[in-house]
Protein backbone atom coordinates (compact mmCIF):
# COMPACT_ATOMS: atom_id res chain seq x y z
CA UNK A 1 0.00 0.00 0.00
CA UNK A 2 1.04 3.58 -0.71
CA UNK A 3 2.06 5.28 2.50
CA UNK A 4 0.79 8.80 3.49
CA UNK A 5 2.68 11.78 1.39
CA UNK A 6 2.75 15.42 1.50
CA UNK A 7 1.56 17.71 -0.88
CA UNK A 8 2.32 20.99 0.31
CA UNK A 9 1.81 20.48 3.95
CA UNK A 10 -1.59 18.86 2.89
CA UNK A 11 -2.05 15.27 3.63
CA UNK A 12 -4.10 12.14 1.68
CA UNK A 13 -5.54 9.57 2.73
CA UNK A 14 -3.78 6.32 2.65
CA UNK A 15 -3.67 4.55 -0.55
CA UNK A 16 -4.51 7.93 -2.24
CA UNK A 17 -2.27 9.97 -4.12
CA UNK A 18 -3.33 13.81 -5.03
CA UNK A 19 -3.43 14.85 -8.97
CA UNK A 20 -4.43 17.97 -10.11
CA UNK A 21 -6.45 18.72 -6.88
CA UNK A 22 -8.26 15.70 -6.71
CA UNK A 23 -7.30 12.25 -4.64
CA UNK A 24 -7.02 9.41 -7.05
CA UNK A 25 -7.13 5.91 -5.42
CA UNK A 26 -3.15 4.41 -5.89
CA UNK A 27 -3.20 0.65 -7.20
CA UNK A 28 0.25 -1.27 -6.57
CA UNK A 29 1.95 -3.27 -9.03
CA UNK A 30 4.83 -4.59 -9.89
CA UNK A 31 7.54 -2.20 -11.47
CA UNK A 32 5.02 0.89 -11.31
CA UNK A 33 6.21 4.56 -9.97
CA UNK A 34 4.57 7.57 -9.35
CA UNK A 35 5.94 10.40 -9.03
CA UNK A 36 4.80 12.74 -6.29
CA UNK A 37 6.37 16.79 -5.86
CA UNK A 38 9.92 15.14 -6.75
CA UNK A 39 9.61 12.05 -4.84
CA UNK A 40 8.63 8.88 -5.98
CA UNK A 41 6.21 6.35 -4.53
CA UNK A 42 7.08 2.68 -5.73
CA UNK A 43 5.39 -0.34 -5.37
CA UNK A 44 7.91 -2.84 -4.63
CA UNK A 45 7.76 -6.14 -6.07
CA UNK A 46 11.26 -6.24 -7.67
CA UNK A 47 14.18 -7.36 -5.89
CA UNK A 48 16.74 -5.29 -4.62
CA UNK A 49 20.41 -5.74 -6.13
CA UNK A 50 23.31 -5.66 -3.95
CA UNK A 51 24.58 -2.15 -4.97
CA UNK A 52 20.96 -0.81 -4.11
CA UNK A 53 21.05 -2.84 -0.92
CA UNK A 54 24.14 -1.05 0.14
CA UNK A 55 22.74 2.23 -0.44
CA UNK A 56 19.80 1.78 1.86
CA UNK A 57 22.30 0.11 4.55
CA UNK A 58 24.78 2.81 4.48
CA UNK A 59 22.26 5.61 4.87
CA UNK A 60 20.58 3.50 7.92
CA UNK A 61 23.96 4.13 9.34
CA UNK A 62 24.58 7.06 8.73
CA UNK A 63 21.44 8.19 11.69
CA UNK A 64 18.80 8.61 8.71
CA UNK A 65 15.44 7.30 9.28
CA UNK A 66 13.82 3.99 7.78
CA UNK A 67 11.31 6.37 6.22
CA UNK A 68 13.71 9.27 5.17
CA UNK A 69 15.62 6.60 3.22
CA UNK A 70 11.72 4.88 1.59
CA UNK A 71 10.95 8.46 0.70
CA UNK A 72 14.07 9.44 -0.97
CA UNK A 73 14.68 6.15 -2.77
CA UNK A 74 10.50 5.24 -3.59
CA UNK A 75 11.33 1.61 -2.01
CA UNK A 76 8.44 0.47 0.62
CA UNK A 77 9.49 1.28 4.22
CA UNK A 78 8.66 -2.60 4.88
CA UNK A 79 11.27 -3.38 2.50
CA UNK A 80 13.57 -0.82 4.06
CA UNK A 81 12.65 -2.60 7.85
CA UNK A 82 13.04 -6.40 6.64
CA UNK A 83 16.56 -5.81 5.18
CA UNK A 84 17.72 -3.23 8.50
CA UNK A 85 16.62 -6.44 10.23
CA UNK A 86 18.28 -8.93 8.20
CA UNK A 87 21.59 -7.14 7.81
CA UNK A 88 21.76 -6.84 11.93
CA UNK A 89 20.70 -10.11 12.37
CA UNK A 90 23.43 -11.76 10.26
CA UNK A 91 25.48 -8.67 8.48
CA UNK A 92 23.73 -10.11 5.30
CA UNK A 93 22.31 -8.14 2.42
CA UNK A 94 21.63 -10.47 -0.45
CA UNK A 95 18.10 -12.22 -0.36
CA UNK A 96 18.55 -15.91 1.06
CA UNK A 97 18.15 -18.25 -1.61
CA UNK A 98 14.97 -19.93 -2.28
CA UNK A 99 15.53 -23.82 -2.89
CA UNK A 100 11.60 -24.17 -4.05
CA UNK A 101 10.02 -27.07 -3.96
CA UNK A 102 12.15 -30.30 -2.89
CA UNK A 103 12.91 -33.43 -5.88
CA UNK A 104 10.67 -36.02 -5.47
CA UNK A 105 13.52 -38.53 -6.15
CA UNK A 106 16.92 -38.53 -5.37
CA UNK A 107 20.33 -39.05 -7.30
CA UNK A 108 20.18 -42.91 -6.37
CA UNK A 109 16.69 -43.23 -7.51
CA UNK A 110 17.21 -41.14 -10.57
CA UNK A 111 19.83 -43.90 -11.85
CA UNK A 112 17.63 -46.95 -10.92
CA UNK A 113 15.44 -45.38 -13.59
CA UNK A 114 17.92 -44.73 -16.01
CA UNK A 115 19.33 -48.26 -15.51
CA UNK A 116 16.19 -49.75 -15.38
CA UNK A 117 14.95 -48.28 -18.65
CA UNK A 118 18.26 -48.76 -20.43
CA UNK A 119 17.72 -52.77 -19.64
CA UNK A 120 14.21 -52.65 -20.87
CA UNK A 121 13.85 -50.22 -23.78
CA UNK A 122 10.06 -51.03 -24.12
CA UNK A 123 9.25 -50.27 -21.07
CA UNK A 124 6.61 -47.47 -20.35
CA UNK A 125 6.47 -45.00 -18.23
CA UNK A 126 4.03 -46.34 -15.77
CA UNK A 127 6.18 -49.38 -15.80
CA UNK A 128 9.14 -47.72 -14.61
CA UNK A 129 6.94 -46.02 -11.65
CA UNK A 130 5.59 -48.84 -10.28
CA UNK A 131 9.28 -50.69 -10.33
CA UNK A 132 10.60 -47.64 -8.74
CA UNK A 133 7.69 -47.59 -6.33
CA UNK A 134 8.67 -51.46 -5.52
CA UNK A 135 11.89 -50.76 -5.21
CA UNK A 136 12.34 -48.08 -3.08
CA UNK A 137 8.55 -47.43 -2.26
CA UNK A 138 9.29 -43.66 -3.73
CA UNK A 139 6.07 -43.26 -5.88
CA UNK A 140 6.50 -40.51 -8.59
CA UNK A 141 4.60 -39.78 -11.80
CA UNK A 142 4.48 -40.52 -15.28
CA UNK A 143 5.87 -36.93 -15.92
CA UNK A 144 8.60 -37.37 -13.54
CA UNK A 145 9.68 -40.11 -15.07
CA UNK A 146 9.63 -38.80 -18.34
CA UNK A 147 12.03 -35.22 -17.28
CA UNK A 148 14.58 -37.86 -15.24
CA UNK A 149 15.11 -39.30 -18.31
CA UNK A 150 14.95 -36.89 -20.14
CA UNK A 151 18.05 -34.90 -18.15
CA UNK A 152 20.62 -38.01 -19.06
CA UNK A 153 18.86 -37.88 -22.66
CA UNK A 154 16.80 -40.78 -23.15
CA UNK A 155 12.97 -40.00 -24.56
CA UNK A 156 9.89 -41.61 -25.77
CA UNK A 157 10.22 -42.08 -29.80
CA UNK A 158 9.20 -44.82 -32.48
CA UNK A 159 11.49 -47.83 -33.14
CA UNK A 160 12.72 -48.02 -36.23
CA UNK A 161 12.06 -50.81 -38.67
CA UNK A 162 14.35 -53.06 -39.87
CA UNK A 163 14.68 -56.54 -41.49
CA UNK A 164 15.74 -59.24 -38.97
CA UNK A 165 19.87 -60.27 -38.67
CA UNK A 166 21.10 -63.48 -38.11
CA UNK A 167 24.88 -63.79 -37.11
CA UNK A 168 25.83 -65.06 -40.54
CA UNK A 169 23.82 -62.12 -41.80
CA UNK A 170 25.82 -59.63 -40.25
CA UNK A 171 29.01 -61.68 -40.94
CA UNK A 172 28.35 -61.73 -45.00
CA UNK A 173 27.06 -58.28 -44.53
CA UNK A 174 30.56 -57.41 -43.01
CA UNK A 175 32.71 -59.03 -45.37
CA UNK A 176 30.86 -57.54 -48.19
CA UNK A 177 31.59 -54.09 -46.94
CA UNK A 178 34.82 -54.80 -46.34
CA UNK A 179 35.33 -55.90 -49.64
CA UNK A 180 33.89 -52.75 -50.99
CA UNK A 181 34.57 -49.93 -48.81
CA UNK A 182 37.97 -48.56 -51.05
CA UNK A 183 35.85 -48.93 -54.31
CA UNK A 184 36.50 -45.83 -56.04
CA UNK A 185 33.43 -43.59 -58.12
CA UNK A 186 34.62 -45.18 -61.43
CA UNK A 187 34.30 -48.52 -59.95
CA UNK A 188 31.01 -47.53 -58.75
CA UNK A 189 29.41 -45.81 -61.56
CA UNK A 190 29.16 -49.38 -63.99
CA UNK A 191 26.93 -50.96 -61.19
CA UNK A 192 23.38 -50.94 -61.80
CA UNK A 193 21.23 -51.05 -58.59
CA UNK A 194 17.89 -52.60 -58.76
CA UNK A 195 14.82 -53.25 -56.86
CA UNK A 196 10.85 -53.85 -56.82
CA UNK A 197 8.37 -51.89 -54.95
CA UNK A 198 4.84 -51.89 -54.83
CA UNK A 199 3.17 -48.63 -54.55
CA UNK A 200 -1.05 -48.89 -53.54
CA UNK A 201 -3.52 -46.20 -53.63
CA UNK A 202 -4.06 -46.39 -49.79
CA UNK A 203 -0.52 -44.75 -48.80
CA UNK A 204 0.77 -46.86 -45.49
CA UNK A 205 3.22 -44.05 -44.56
CA UNK A 206 3.81 -42.96 -41.02
CA UNK A 207 4.72 -39.34 -41.57
CA UNK A 208 1.28 -38.42 -42.32
CA UNK A 209 -0.01 -35.91 -39.53
CA UNK A 210 -3.42 -33.96 -38.76
CA UNK A 211 -4.66 -30.86 -36.88
CA UNK A 212 -7.42 -31.92 -34.81
CA UNK A 213 -8.83 -31.03 -31.36
CA UNK A 214 -8.28 -32.97 -28.04
CA UNK A 215 -11.36 -35.78 -27.33
CA UNK A 216 -11.63 -36.03 -31.52
CA UNK A 217 -9.20 -38.90 -32.13
CA UNK A 218 -11.91 -40.79 -33.74
CA UNK A 219 -13.94 -38.26 -35.24
CA UNK A 220 -14.96 -39.50 -39.34
CA UNK A 221 -12.64 -36.22 -40.54
CA UNK A 222 -9.28 -37.37 -38.16
CA UNK A 223 -9.30 -40.95 -39.49
CA UNK A 224 -7.63 -42.68 -42.25
CA UNK A 225 -9.13 -45.98 -43.46
CA UNK A 226 -7.00 -48.51 -44.57
CA UNK A 227 -7.43 -52.40 -45.39
CA UNK A 228 -4.50 -54.35 -43.44
CA UNK A 229 -2.93 -55.89 -46.67
CA UNK A 230 -2.93 -52.61 -47.96
CA UNK A 231 -5.22 -52.24 -50.84
CA UNK A 232 -4.96 -52.59 -54.58
CA UNK A 233 -1.67 -51.04 -56.51
CA UNK A 234 1.31 -51.19 -58.57
CA UNK A 235 4.10 -53.62 -58.21
CA UNK A 236 7.05 -51.70 -59.50
CA UNK A 237 11.15 -52.32 -60.75
CA UNK A 238 13.48 -50.01 -61.68
CA UNK A 239 17.34 -49.43 -62.20
CA UNK A 240 19.36 -46.54 -61.57
CA UNK A 241 23.14 -45.94 -62.65
CA UNK A 242 25.62 -43.37 -62.02
CA UNK A 243 24.38 -40.61 -64.48
CA UNK A 244 20.94 -42.30 -65.99
CA UNK A 245 18.57 -44.87 -64.77
CA UNK A 246 16.00 -47.43 -66.99
CA UNK A 247 12.37 -46.71 -67.93
CA UNK A 248 10.41 -47.78 -64.79
CA UNK A 249 8.31 -50.84 -65.42
CA UNK A 250 5.00 -51.19 -63.58
CA UNK A 251 3.26 -54.34 -63.46
CA UNK A 252 -0.27 -55.67 -61.33
CA UNK A 253 0.93 -59.07 -60.79
CA UNK A 254 3.42 -60.58 -58.44
CA UNK A 255 7.23 -60.71 -60.25
CA UNK A 256 8.08 -64.20 -61.61
CA UNK A 257 11.17 -66.17 -63.34
CA UNK A 258 9.95 -65.77 -66.16
CA UNK A 259 8.62 -62.03 -66.01
CA UNK A 260 12.01 -61.09 -64.30
CA UNK A 261 13.49 -62.83 -67.55
CA UNK A 262 11.47 -61.91 -70.70
CA UNK A 263 10.62 -58.04 -68.69
CA UNK A 264 13.69 -57.00 -66.82
CA UNK A 265 16.31 -58.70 -68.34
CA UNK A 266 15.38 -58.76 -72.21
CA UNK A 267 14.36 -55.19 -72.40
CA UNK A 268 16.10 -53.13 -69.92
CA UNK A 269 18.93 -54.72 -68.36
CA UNK A 270 20.37 -55.94 -71.70
CA UNK A 271 20.13 -52.20 -73.07
CA UNK A 272 22.55 -51.10 -70.48
CA UNK A 273 25.23 -54.28 -70.56
CA UNK A 274 25.13 -53.43 -74.46
CA UNK A 275 26.03 -49.85 -74.02
CA UNK A 276 28.76 -49.74 -71.03
CA UNK A 277 30.60 -53.05 -72.50
CA UNK A 278 32.20 -55.74 -70.24
CA UNK A 279 32.51 -53.61 -67.28
CA UNK A 280 29.00 -53.59 -66.59
CA UNK A 281 27.95 -55.07 -63.11
CA UNK A 282 23.86 -55.72 -62.22
CA UNK A 283 22.97 -55.82 -59.37
CA UNK A 284 19.88 -57.52 -57.83
CA UNK A 285 18.98 -58.89 -54.00
CA UNK A 286 18.31 -62.62 -53.28
CA UNK A 287 14.56 -62.82 -54.22
CA UNK A 288 13.55 -65.92 -55.83
CA UNK A 289 12.56 -64.95 -58.72
CA UNK A 290 15.84 -63.43 -59.06
CA UNK A 291 17.54 -67.14 -58.24
CA UNK A 292 15.57 -68.87 -60.80
CA UNK A 293 17.31 -71.23 -62.84
CA UNK A 294 16.30 -69.46 -66.26
CA UNK A 295 17.60 -65.92 -65.04
CA UNK A 296 20.92 -67.58 -64.24
CA UNK A 297 21.03 -68.55 -68.07
CA UNK A 298 20.01 -65.50 -69.34
CA UNK A 299 22.45 -63.69 -67.50
CA UNK A 300 25.25 -65.94 -68.78
CA UNK A 301 23.70 -66.00 -72.21
CA UNK A 302 24.21 -62.77 -72.25
CA UNK A 303 27.30 -61.90 -70.77
CA UNK A 304 26.27 -59.92 -67.97
CA UNK A 305 28.09 -60.12 -64.57
CA UNK A 306 25.69 -60.56 -61.55
CA UNK A 307 27.36 -58.77 -57.99
CA UNK A 308 27.19 -59.92 -55.46
CA UNK A 309 24.55 -59.35 -52.75
CA UNK A 310 24.28 -59.95 -49.40
CA UNK A 311 21.06 -60.97 -47.98
CA UNK A 312 18.89 -59.04 -45.96
CA UNK A 313 20.62 -55.56 -46.91
CA UNK A 314 18.07 -52.87 -48.16
CA UNK A 315 20.24 -50.35 -46.40
CA UNK A 316 23.23 -51.04 -48.04
CA UNK A 317 21.05 -50.42 -51.97
CA UNK A 318 20.38 -46.89 -52.69
CA UNK A 319 17.59 -47.49 -54.46
CA UNK A 320 15.88 -47.75 -51.27
CA UNK A 321 16.15 -43.78 -51.32
CA UNK A 322 14.84 -43.87 -54.72
CA UNK A 323 11.18 -45.45 -53.60
CA UNK A 324 10.94 -43.01 -50.82
CA UNK A 325 11.35 -39.95 -53.07
CA UNK A 326 8.92 -41.40 -55.47
CA UNK A 327 6.22 -41.86 -52.53
CA UNK A 328 6.80 -38.57 -51.46
CA UNK A 329 5.85 -37.08 -55.00
CA UNK A 330 3.07 -39.51 -55.28
CA UNK A 331 1.77 -38.04 -51.87
CA UNK A 332 2.34 -34.33 -53.03
CA UNK A 333 0.42 -34.19 -55.80
CA UNK A 334 -2.82 -32.47 -55.89
CA UNK A 335 -5.28 -33.71 -56.49
CA UNK A 336 -3.97 -37.49 -55.44
CA UNK A 337 -4.29 -40.62 -57.82
CA UNK A 338 -7.84 -42.09 -57.04
CA UNK A 339 -7.79 -44.93 -59.26
CA UNK A 340 -5.30 -47.31 -60.18
CA UNK A 341 -5.06 -45.72 -63.88
CA UNK A 342 -4.17 -42.30 -62.33
CA UNK A 343 -1.79 -43.78 -59.95
CA UNK A 344 0.31 -45.82 -62.73
CA UNK A 345 0.37 -42.46 -64.71
CA UNK A 346 1.66 -40.31 -61.75
CA UNK A 347 4.06 -43.16 -60.59
CA UNK A 348 5.57 -43.36 -64.14
CA UNK A 349 5.50 -39.49 -64.61
CA UNK A 350 7.33 -38.74 -60.87
CA UNK A 351 10.03 -41.59 -61.82
CA UNK A 352 10.94 -39.23 -64.75
CA UNK A 353 10.70 -36.15 -62.51
CA UNK A 354 13.04 -37.35 -59.61
CA UNK A 355 16.67 -35.11 -60.33
CA UNK A 356 19.29 -37.44 -61.87
CA UNK A 357 21.58 -35.34 -59.37
CA UNK A 358 20.24 -37.08 -56.19
CA UNK A 359 20.31 -40.42 -57.65
CA UNK A 360 23.82 -39.81 -58.64
CA UNK A 361 24.96 -38.68 -55.11
CA UNK A 362 22.60 -41.68 -53.49
CA UNK A 363 25.01 -44.23 -55.56
CA UNK A 364 28.34 -41.73 -54.71
CA UNK A 365 26.94 -42.55 -50.83
CA UNK A 366 28.38 -46.26 -51.20
CA UNK A 367 31.87 -45.95 -49.79
CA UNK A 368 29.76 -43.88 -46.57
CA UNK A 369 27.59 -47.04 -46.60
CA UNK A 370 30.24 -49.84 -46.46
CA UNK A 371 31.89 -47.85 -43.35
CA UNK A 372 28.69 -47.50 -41.57
CA UNK A 373 28.14 -51.24 -42.10
CA UNK A 374 31.66 -51.67 -41.21
CA UNK A 375 31.46 -49.86 -37.69
CA UNK A 376 28.17 -51.74 -37.38
CA UNK A 377 29.80 -54.86 -37.31
CA UNK A 378 27.72 -56.05 -39.98
CA UNK A 379 24.30 -55.21 -37.87
CA UNK A 380 21.72 -52.25 -38.92
CA UNK A 381 23.14 -49.09 -40.81
CA UNK A 382 20.98 -45.32 -40.47
CA UNK A 383 20.84 -45.56 -43.64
Amino acid sequence: MARIVRHNDESVREGFIRNGGKEVKLFTSALKAFQCNNRIVMAQRKHLDDFLSGRIIRRLECGRTQLEVSEELGIAQSVISRLWKRFQDDGNVSRCYITGRPRVTTPNEDRYLAVTAKRNRRSTASDLSRKLSSATGTTVSRQIVYRRLGHIGLYARRPVRCVPLTATHCRLRLAWSREHALWTPQQWSCVMFSDESRFSLQSDSRRTFIWRAPGTRYHQENTIERHRYGGVGWLVWGGIILGSRTDLHVQSVTMTGHIYRDVILEQHVHLFRGAMGAEFLFMDDNARPHRANIVDECLQSEDITRMDWPAYSPDLNPIEHVWDMLGRRIAARQPPPTCLPELRRALLDEWCNIPQDQIDNLILSMPRRCKACIASSGRHTPY
